[in-house]
């Protein structure tokens, strides 16, 4: 999958239509509790609250002008790729049905709809959830929206080109990962910009899949068990994501579900930003990695602040 600069700033035209960059700021009390200067890239002020809002405007704008738009799409999520879909269905008028597993994020259930999703609740995890959805699409003639695909790294990859071309000298990022769209993004952006900042993915501790894959350097599926990361709620790694993974990436951290509850208390306390627990994992990462990145210029990125309300008070409430 190769990407140029060229091909990210032209997804960035697109997204611009829909939404402003959203900003990176060195925030004094978090680099004082790291001991270095620390960035955070705010994806979390979208207008769904998450960077998958990108890649849904790129990936729907190239089914627009390619003359094929159908009739309906389909896809599943644990929620922010979902509002992405729903955010840039409407944008061009097409139905769109998104399917979670059950127990799935009440707020974020309630937000796709408000966008004019149908949602459907089937299985116990995300890829029950993405099985179902693609015998859906069959059964129906519907457009399976993918959860990794060129376009929507590409348009992901236009947050990390904003991080990358405004904050210069950057010696490490901590990058979640999902399936994968967002750190692929991070890596096509470096890339295509000839720098050498180092990238660092982030796992849950309790979802372990891509840790594992990236250890043995073969996909491997392993068992989720994360109360909090739905994020990262992934079991079986995608290949692509992968392969790109294995060759630009740095290495691989895990948080614990404790770790990512004191990192949003943490995001809160010093920026009084809400993060979800995806959305603060690579604060959790850095902090665990304090000594190891003293004096060093890094950043972290906040894919997402979409956490129910219930949730995060029991996260603030703990000490």
């Amino acid at each position: 999958m190769h990407i140029t600069l060229e091909d990210i700033q032209s997804a960035s035209a697109v997204v611009y239509n829909d939404m402003p960059p959203t900003p990176q700021y060195r925030w004094p009390l978090l680099s004082e509790r790291l001991g270095t200067e620390l960035w955070v890239k705010h994806e979390n002020h979208s207008p769904v609250g998450a960077f998958k809002i990108r890649g849904g405007l790129v990936y729907f704008d190239h089914l627009a002008r390619s003359g094929q738009v159908p009739a309906g799409v389909i896809s599943a999520t644990r929620g922010n790729h979902g509002q992405s879909v729903g955010f840039a269905a409407r944008r061009y008028g097409i139905p769109a049905t998104i399917v979670v597993p059950h127990g799935n994020s009440v707020e974020k259930n309630a937000a796709m709809q408000a966008l004019g999703v149908k949602l459907i609740e089937y299985g116990e995890d995300f890829q029950a959830s993405r099985e179902f959805a693609q015998k859906l699409a069959r059964e129906r003639s519907l457009h399976m929206v993918p959860a990794f695909h060129r376009l929507l790294v590409t348009g992901v990859a236009t947050y990390s080109l904003e991080l990358l071309q405004n904050v210069e000298g950057l010696d490490v990022v901590y990058v979640p990962i999902g399936l994968g769209s967002g750190i692929c993004g991070m890596m096509a952006a470096r890339d295509a910009l000839n720098l050498e900042t180092r990238i660092v993915g982030v796992v849950s501790a309790h979802a372990r899949a891509y840790a594992r894959s990236f250890g043995a350097g073969h996909p491997v599926e392993s068992e989720v068990t994360t109360q909090l990361s739905d994020g990262m709620a992934c079991r079986v790694p995608e290949p692509a994501s992968l392969e790109l993974i294995l060759r630009g990436v740095d290495r691989i951290v895990e948080v614990t579900d404790e770790e990512v509850s004191a990192a949003m208390r943490m995001m809160y306390e010093c920026t009084h930003n809400v993060c979800e627990g995806a959305g603060a994992a690579a604060l959790a990462a850095a902090a665990q990695e304090s000594t190891r990145i003293a004096g060093q210029k890094a950043a972290v990125v906040a894919s997402g602040g979409n956490v129910d309300r219930d949730v995060f008070a029991r996260v603030l409430a703990q000490h």
